[in-house]
């Protein structure tokens, strides 16, 4: 898989060598040359100097092929302008920005752009949303058993309603984030595109319970 990273400091440099290392495509967009010395000499992907909002510089970085794209520069605004042309110019599905006024959140969920707020700015949390399968643990019952999780779930199960969720994958939605909303959903609602489910699951069963959700539900036969 291909992914694009417009931004070199330390959160992007160290998403990028984690990709490279595991066997990814990638590519860095930077308006600094010196920016990509953070990167370390065996790194094998594409380093881009440019604006990651700047169409030239995104197609040199392989946009159009990219799986996806975070933009963690140090600026809001460039970082979610860039996420809003690689989305909506692009066609990349999976984007997420960093922001660094995490008042702004609400509006860029809003707009479809998933954000990491400087409070939990780390290349671990960008790292899950971006790659395929990845689970976010929200909160784990003391004695380990059960766990609240939001899952990445592949856009085939949008229309899909929380009662084939939950029989799917043996899980409990217990609530639903839609925009800078919640609820408490029913059996027969239906998940919407850019919907976070916050599943309670057994722990043992986190693993099996993405597998399903990153794959198309299966066809009742």
């Amino acid at each position: 898989m291909h992914f694009v990273i417009m931004g070199c400091g330390r959160v992007g440099a160290s998403m990028a060598t984690q990709l490279d290392r595991m066997g990814h495509s990638v590519a860095v967009i930077d308006m600094n040359s010196d920016s990509f010395r953070r990167l370390p000499q065996a790194f094998s992907g594409r380093k881009v100097k440019g604006v990651g909002f700047d169409r030239d510089a995104l197609q040199q970085a392989g946009i159009e092929e990219a799986y996806a794209f975070a933009a963690v520069s140090n600026g809001d605004n460039s970082n979610i302008v860039s996420a809003r042309v690689a989305r909506e110019t692009f066609g990349v599905e999976r984007v997420v920005a960093r922001i660094y006024d995490a008042r702004r959140a609400d509006v860029y969920e809003r707009l479809g752009i998933p954000t990491v707020a400087t409070v939990r700015q780390t290349a671990e949390q960008m790292m899950r949303r971006m790659l395929p399968g990845g689970t976010t643990r929200e909160l784990d019952d003391v004695s380990g058993a059960v766990t609240l999780v939001q899952p990445g779930m592949s856009t085939a199960w949008v229309g899909a309603s929380v009662d084939l969720v939950q029989e799917r994958t043996g899980a409990r939605v217990a609530w639903v984030s839609r925009g800078s909303s919640a609820f408490v959903p029913t059996g027969a609602t239906l998940v919407q595109e850019h919907d976070r489910l916050h599943l309670a699951v057994a722990s043992e069963k986190v693993a099996a319970v993405q597998r399903t959700l990153s794959r198309p539900p299966a066809k009742e036969v």
